[in-house]
């Protein structure tokens, strides 16, 4: 099972992206899934880095695995649990 977040429609609004973010992994961790789908969009790069920064806090980061960046669509990150 895979979850999937799509942040276009939020991309300028601060607090709701890491509302969305928390809620995505809230959800990840209650379901047991797997693997949970960001999508942050190609643009200008700036969401991504703002997703990236947020899964490298410390108390985020001790909830998943790891994260992988999509090389065939740079507009892509996935994030691995391990239950």
């Amino acid at each position: 099972m895979k979850l999937t977040l799509d942040l276009h429609d939020i991309y300028n609004r601060g607090t709701d992206i890491d509302r969305a973010l928390e809620g995505i992994l809230d959800e990840a961790e209650r379901t047991r899934t797997k693997t949970v789908e960001i999508i942050p969009g190609k643009g200008s790069g700036q969401l991504k880095k703002r997703v990236l920064r947020f899964l490298d806090r410390k108390d985020v980061k001790a909830r998943y695995h790891r994260v992988e960046k999509d090389s065939k669509n740079h507009g892509r990150l996935f994030v691995h649990f391990k239950h």
